[in-house]
């Protein structure tokens, strides 16, 4: 499920996306531009778990084909199955709102069944794999391992699969780290993931909100940024660590149930992970003294967010 840091990466592109556009747009416009980002992450996702399932899925295939031989040798007629039958593909295989997703998505016909064959051998041939198989239990820690393993070894460090995802999804590049996150949510509980509602009614009220905010009050933050930048030329300044110290000020005037702490730490780790590598300090720094100069001012009302989700 997206989670309020991966809302604010994508009202983030979003604002960059549309930075170079007419100052004009409206704010319907806008928000069709974050929902068709946030159905992209979507459907990108449910690439990724059906590749997942199609590549231990592919033992059966693999099996009975060898089996079928004309003159099979033993090994043809033992080829270990276990891998589709491990229990968190299976729990991915019986999730309706999977295959909804995947038939809603047209995920079938994006597929390369000829990598999903040549990834599968890179499997068996693994030390991973022969460790997997050897085990005559299954143990959930095992269960996940084998699959993180064709994930983030197989699967992303491939370069065949990564072109071919950026072949069909233009938005790999900005949404990488956020798949890596989602799938390790993913294989941790896959009977809990609802692809139908991988957006929360409040979150996604919430990303709503926050990009609207940005728009309607960017004199309000540029007026407390500006005079924060001393000797730096705001118009020289990164496009997105701009976009960043806007998000974080509007969550610190009209977000009150979001704690001012949080709000930093998040725009520091964004800004780390996706602008320049002088950018977490920077961001940091701008945003901690707007935050002073706000409770000086007292002009920060925050509620008591002890038991609000952030």
């Amino acid at each position: 499920m997206f989670t309020r840091r991966n809302i604010r990466v994508k009202v983030m592109q979003t604002l960059y996306a549309t930075d170079s556009m007419d100052n004009h747009l409206s704010s319907s416009q806008a928000l069709n531009i974050l929902k068709k980002n946030l159905d992209q992450s979507q459907q990108l996702f449910t690439y990724l778990v059906y590749f997942l399932t199609e590549i231990a899925g592919f033992a059966e295939a693999d099996a009975l084909q060898k089996a079928h031989k004309h003159l099979p040798s033993v090994s043809d007629l033992n080829v270990n199955t276990k891998i589709s039958g491990n229990d968190i593909i299976w729990a991915a295989l019986e999730n309706k709102s999977l295959t909804t997703a995947i038939k809603l998505h047209h995920i079938e016909n994006l597929v390369d069944k000829e990598l999903i064959r040549r990834i599968y051998l890179l499997l068996v041939a693994s030390e991973e794999y022969k460790t997997y198989i050897s085990l005559q239990s299954r143990e959930k820690r095992s269960e996940k391992k084998i699959l993180e393993f064709i994930f983030n070894d197989l699967m992303l460090a491939n370069n065949d699969f990564t072109s071919n995802i950026e072949e069909y999804f233009i938005n790999w590049d900005d949404d990488a780290d956020m798949m890596v996150l989602l799938m390790a949510n993913f294989i941790q509980s896959p009977v809990a993931f609802n692809f139908s509602q991988m957006l929360s009614e409040e979150k996604g009220q919430f990303g709503n909100n926050l990009l609207i905010t940005v728009i309607d009050k960017k004199e309000v933050t540029l007026e407390l940024i500006k005079p924060k930048l001393k000797n730096w030329d705001a118009e020289r300044i990164a496009a997105l660590d701009m976009i960043m110290m806007q998000m974080g000020v509007c969550e610190f005037l009209y977000f009150e149930t979001i704690p001012p702490k949080v709000t930093i730490n998040e725009y520091i780790d964004l800004a780390k992970e996706y602008s320049t590598p002088q950018s977490g300090h920077f961001v940091n720094g701008i945003l901690d003294n707007i935050h002073k100069e706000l409770l000086a001012g007292n002009k920060l009302q925050k509620k008591n967010f002890k038991n609000s989700t952030l």
